[in-house]
């Protein structure tokens, strides 16, 4: 048996810390694009593509409610071109309509006391009670 020296320990434990988290969020296969529909907690990203497009969203805690930012932007667009931003506040259990493709549309939902924001389906709007 040998004895790692500290150092040698450390870059070891580095290394493994570094493969565990990357494993579990790396795509399938390399053109694959990463999904993350939610709930997500504050700064952490929601990440969607609808049709060819992609969008990033994330928000922050304001008073309660979902300080929302939304960025959209054309897949194929390597300039960056077609890039869209917006931002909104959300009151709790407030859903706003994001349009990025033809007829396909991204609903957020921000949470009670904005814990969380989240991807939701028309389904769900009849759950809460909001109307369409």
């Amino acid at each position: 048996m040998w004895l790692l020296h500290r150092t040698q320990f450390l870059s070891v434990a580095a290394a493994g810390v570094l493969v565990a988290l990357t494993a579990g969020s790396t795509p399938i296969f390399a053109d694959e694009l990463a999904q993350n529909l939610g709930p997500v907690g504050p700064h952490e990203p929601i990440l969607a593509t609808i049709g060819d497009k992609r969008v990033i969203a994330f928000y922050q805690p304001d008073s309660g409610n979902c300080d929302v930012h939304v960025v959209v932007w054309n897949t194929t667009d390597v300039s960056a071109k077609s890039t869209v931003g917006f931002d909104a506040t959300l009151n709790p259990r407030q859903v706003v309509h994001v349009t990025a493709a033809e007829n396909e549309p991204l609903y957020l939902q921000c949470s009670d006391k904005a814990t969380t924001l989240a991807v939701v389906g028309t389904s769900e709007f009849i759950a809460v009670g909001v109307a369409k």
